[in-house]
């Protein structure tokens, strides 16, 4: 029940973190915990299984719940998270995208040394097996595989004609020079299947001192005076102690990181006491900075064999297409359904992206929570950048309670604004003779004109596209939760190691850079004292000479 380091939550980030640590100081011993199950799924590994796994509360997913939002018309909104090895990166579109540089610049100028553009590239290159190969961008030989659609729906070529049609860039690497435009995404997947985080680090290569602990929910952090010392852990009905010679690291996301925080008496202190909690540290920051994607979907019925539908037709198209992926892992199945989308102005004069859209090859309706007996498309837009801030609180003192989820969305005009250029976007596409010429009509939305209209449209039907960050901020100011080394403030040996250090949110998906955070806080934690500085190409990254796993000694092709 001892090591040196215990890593709560085996996400993208903490997964990551765990196999890096693990690598870097082989006589060291660590614990990864993990509240769900292993990822032995055969609906996690199966692409298209993600339309089964996201809609519900599950053993996989949360399945989280807002409070009612003033914003989106008093509804309450839902919050899916993976749940299990992986997180969410068992769950999600698998759409494989880092953001803009200019998020990260970002960072470094509002305090966060050494999360610059500069710095975090290697990070996302070191992780990566591209399939395309690598170049200054893009790396090979890492964990994460990343690869290009094996099987591309024409209707997602039909909308990237759509856009270009429209007036709109195309690209075709979101993750390389030219981040705006309309294209087709990457994916993390190998042959045809999820590659998920915990295939990618866990798998494949055993380590001793890595010890992987599923089905086991952290309730506290264990203190010794102001130093974390372990954990208190609940599995198999009884609660345990795990102790941690080094440190102890949260990595349980936007919501579950805050919320063990504030159970282990961190955070805001008369928010804690009114729960019975004990004070550690009085934290105001905790919990607070919830930022997130939101979204709004146009759905549009189209009778064509090639989308997808609950009709006998494209039904028998999905038994069909069943048997192709079983045999060659191609086809329908191996699809990530949100197969193409891209980064796109609402206006011209803005000097980068402010919307995120995702193309797919079927109705989605409420989270795919009501399904068509018809055919069909649908087009997303989401505001990438919001100025609306949320914020996680506690509703119980026990972990096994779900946190009280506030995301604010909407609430700041600005971002209403956005939504609404962003069906104006969503429209021109749809009108556009690549996929006009197919007909159909919107669901939902037909013959809603007026901003006044649409606007309340939007807070009737928007929510997240599920991007929850920000809630453990990192910075340089007393008021943030971590420092730029990830170290929780006012304690000793906590760290907080995952997307709710962001302090503000990147324009894109969120998976991608959450490995990046576990990656980089690997580094951070093996170079320890003594420090030395080296260069990796043109990016100055710490390392420690006694630690063999950090960046400088391990690289990919340098730039």
């Amino acid at each position: 029940m001892d090591y040196d380091y215990i890593i709560v939550g085996g996400g993208s980030a903490g997964c990551a973190l765990a196999a890096r640590l693990a690598d870097g100081a082989p006589g060291s011993t660590i614990a990864l915990i993990e509240a769900g199950p292993p990822d032995n799924s055969f609906l996690v590994r199966l692409p298209l299984g993600l339309a089964a796994l996201v809609p519900f509360r599950s053993r996989r997913n949360y399945g989280y719940r807002t409070t009612p939002q003033a914003g989106l018309a008093g509804r309450q909104g839902y919050q899916p998270r993976g749940r299990g090895l992986g997180g969410s990166s068992s769950i999600n579109a698998m759409i494989y995208t880092r953001g803009h540089p200019d998020d990260y610049n970002a960072w470094a100028q509002a305090g966060c040394t050494g999360w610059g553009w500069d710095d975090v590239l290697p990070y996302f290159r070191r992780k990566e097996n591209n399939e395309r190969g690598a170049d200054a961008w893009h790396g090979t030989g890492g964990p994460l595989n990343v690869a290009d659609l094996r099987t591309v729906n024409p209707f997602s070529q039909h909308y990237v004609d759509a856009a270009r049609e429209a007036g709109y860039p195309v690209s075709d690497d979101f993750n390389g020079p030219h981040y705006e435009g309309a294209g087709i995404y990457q994916v993390t997947q190998k042959d045809g299947q999820r590659w998920n985080a915990a295939r990618a680090y866990l798998q494949g290569k055993s380590r001793a001192n890595l010890h992987v602990i599923t089905d086991a929910l952290v309730q506290r952090v264990v203190f010794d005076g102001k130093r974390a010392t372990g954990v208190k852990v609940q599995r198999r009905g009884a609660l345990e102690t795990l102790r941690a010679r080094a440190e102890v690291v949260l990595s349980a996301g936007a919501f579950n990181s805050p919320q063990l925080l504030m159970c282990s008496g961190i955070g805001p202190a008369e928010h804690l006491r009114s729960h019975g909690v004990e004070v550690h540290v009085d934290a105001p920051g905790v919990g607070e900075n919830l930022q997130d994607h939101i979204d709004f979907i146009i759905n549009k019925y189209v009778a064509h064999r090639d989308l997808v539908g609950y009709t006998p037709a494209g039904l028998w198209h999905l038994l069909t297409q069943g048997l192709d992926y079983l045999r060659e892992r191609r086809g329908l199945f191996a699809s990530n359904v949100a197969e193409a989308g891209g980064f796109l102005k609402s206006d011209p004069s803005l000097a980068c992206p402010d919307l995120q859209m995702h193309f797919l090859v079927g109705i989605c309706d409420d989270h795919n929570r009501r399904l068509h007996l018809r055919r069909g498309l649908s087009l997303h837009a989401c505001v990438l950048r919001p100025k609306s801030r949320g914020r996680v609180t506690l509703a119980s003192a026990d972990m096994r309670d779900a946190p009280r989820i506030d995301p604010a969305f909407l609430q700041a005009q600005e971002d209403v604004d956005t939504l609404l250029r962003g069906v104006r976007v969503i429209r021109r596409i749809l009108a556009a003779p690549s996929l006009a010429r197919f007909g159909g009509e919107e669901l939902h939305s037909r013959g809603i004109e007026s901003d006044e209209a649409l606007t309340a449209l939007i807070r009737a039907r928007a929510d997240t596209i599920y991007h929850p960050v920000g809630t453990c901020r990192m910075g340089s100011d007393a008021a943030s939760v971590v420092d730029p080394e990830l170290r929780v403030r006012g304690v000793e040996g906590l760290r907080v190691v995952d997307a709710s250090i962001m302090p503000t949110l990147i324009g894109g998906n969120t998976n991608a850079p959450s490995m990046m955070i576990g990656e980089k806080a690997a580094d951070l934690m093996l170079s320890g004292a003594g420090r030395l500085t080296q260069r990796v190409g043109s990016t100055s990254v710490d390392t420690a000479p006694h630690a063999p796993a950090t960046l400088a000694a391990r690289a990919q092709p340098q730039i």
